[in-house]
């Protein structure tokens, strides 16, 4: 049954995916973009990969930061406030991000003899993330089977999902959603009020869990 890698953030939808799924994941892997929340994540994705005795890798992406124009990459100041239907919400997009992830990881399971690479992409991202969209994970997915001996494929379950659908797997898997990271700045705490965090606090009301999350607004 160990047959999966999964791409994993620290952030409740993947650390969610990774507790649903985790009798089929044999490695989980995180990459360090350079992102203001980083620094923040991947300790949490570290820490639930430990406690469920999967493996984890960080893999260093320091290129994306030296070469990638994004908000995410630029410093808390560069981060807007409000939800992700706004126009300045599209400054947060770090062009192709998982394409390039979705490569890495698939030359990785091939090499594990993994067959499926796990990402958490959801519902809420269609509108501002090129790819996260169905078209791409069904595209990249087709490239992936095509490039490899062993014909890899991506597993996106949440793809048509809403983040409060996430929040209620979460829910009865008894997942602590404070030990999730969000946010887009890279504070002590999650601000509250990025489109991240506003998205995260939303679904998790919508799906009747408490948040003890501890946000500075």
């Amino acid at each position: 049954m160990k047959d999966s890698l999964i791409i994993v953030s620290g952030g409740m939808d993947s650390v969610t995916m990774l507790y649903e799924y985790s009798e089929r994941i044999a490695l989980a892997i995180s990459f360090d973009y350079g992102s203001n929340h980083n620094s923040h994540e991947i300790p949490l994705a570290k820490m639930h990969c430990t406690r469920l005795g999967i493996e984890h890798l960080t893999i260093p992406l320091e290129f994306i930061h030296q070469y990638f124009r994004s908000s995410l990459l630029e410093g808390d100041d560069a981060i807007p406030e409000g939800h992700y239907n706004a126009d300045n919400m599209a400054s947060t997009v770090v062009p192709f991000r998982n394409g390039i992830m979705l490569s890495i990881a698939c030359g990785i399971a091939e090499s594990r003899g993994l067959s499926m690479v796990m990402i958490a992409n959801h519902g809420g991202d269609h509108n501002i993330y090129p790819d996260c969209r169905p078209a791409f994970i069904d595209s990249m997915s087709t490239a992936m089977t095509c490039g490899t001996d062993s014909q890899v494929a991506i597993n996106a379950p949440y793809t048509n999902l809403t983040k409060a659908d996430i929040a209620r797997h979460g829910k009865q898997l008894g997942i602590d959603y404070s030990q999730t990271w969000s946010c887009y700045r890279g504070g002590d705490h999650q601000c509250g009020k990025c489109a991240t965090c506003i998205e995260r606090r939303e679904a998790l009301a919508e799906a009747g869990v408490d948040d003890t999350t501890e946000y500075e607004g």
